[in-house]
């Protein structure tokens, strides 16, 4: 069995003890070091690179949005799965837009939080229930950010996107993985994931918030 290795930041230490307990209770997860504030995180995973770091957003020094987008950056192996009391959409918006893995509200039951753990680690994304709506709503539909008015006319779509590539591109903002695009188009996994990757070569984008930005500027779904 993987172990996955895990850094907590958190400036509670109650919360911190009561996330270790829970972990070290687990098989297969090591909690590896903590942090109380967001530069000892970014010390922390500079010195043992874990596979995860689970983050509070409220910290001293640097908040959690601002280690996350470190942490993209910096480390882009490190997974990132911010843990929050806060679900308002500013705070949901700007760290996917940092480069979060996951959102998870820390009322989660115990089940969805290992659940997201295994998912972020292993390379997918994770976001509670309200959060993907918050997505879809955001980043999507564009209600938040949107300046279209009634009179602009659609923008053409200059990509020449196929049937295929617009199904592939509303499941992918859709946050559905590989797995789940090759079930719901009766596909095979592979052909999926290389129409998510032709997909992303035709419009230049290398991750979820550029595919995101440039679907609703040039309208695509």
């Amino acid at each position: 069995m993987n172990i996955i290795n895990v850094v907590l930041a958190d400036d509670h230490v109650l919360v911190r003890d009561g996330i270790k307990a829970l972990l070290e209770d687990q098989e297969g997860i090591c909690v590896l070091d903590e942090a109380s504030n967001g530069r000892e995180a970014l010390e922390v995973v500079k010195k043992h690179q874990p596979h995860l770091l689970i983050v509070d957003i409220r910290m001293p020094e640097l908040n959690g949005i601002e280690v996350v987008g470190e942490i993209s950056k910096s480390y882009p192996n490190v997974r990132t799965l911010v843990l929050s009391m806060h679900d308002s959409e500013e705070y949901v918006v700007k760290a996917i837009q940092a480069g979060a893995d996951g959102y998870l509200l820390k009322g989660a039951s115990k089940d969805e939080f290992l659940k997201a753990i295994h998912k972020v680690a292993s390379g997918g994304k994770y976001f509670t229930g309200d959060i993907s709506a918050i997505i879809m709503n955001n980043f999507v539909n564009g209600t938040t950010t949107s300046t279209t008015t009634q009179e602009e006319k659609p923008v053409e779509d200059p990509f020449n996107l196929t049937k295929r590539e617009k199904q592939i591109l509303n499941l992918v903002l859709q946050l559905k993985n590989n797995k789940d695009i090759a079930e719901e188009l009766q596909i095979s996994k592979r052909t999926a994931e290389v129409h998510r990757f032709n997909l992303m070569k035709k419009l230049d984008v290398k991750n979820l918030m550029e595919l995101s930005n440039k679907a609703k500027e040039f309208e695509l779904v």
